[in-house]
């Protein structure tokens, strides 16, 4: 019966350490975030041009 609502008690706990650890670096995280989105969105785009290019191949390659 304890084990059914352990894991949610536990969820609790550290949703509510992470909200008050994220209180204390606020503009640490922000930081972080300032030098992780950029580059993601740059390997984002690679992916969909290589993954863009790769199509036009198998298009033109299925033409002939």
């Amino acid at each position: 019966m304890m084990g059914k609502y352990m894991s949610v008690i536990v969820g609790a706990i550290v949703a509510a350490l992470g909200v008050m650890g994220l209180a204390g670096w606020w503009c640490d995280f922000l930081t972080v975030l300032k030098g992780t989105v950029p580059a993601m969105m740059i390997f984002a785009g690679v992916i969909a041009v290589i993954a863009g290019v790769s199509e036009l191949k198998d298009e033109l390659a299925a033409k002939k």
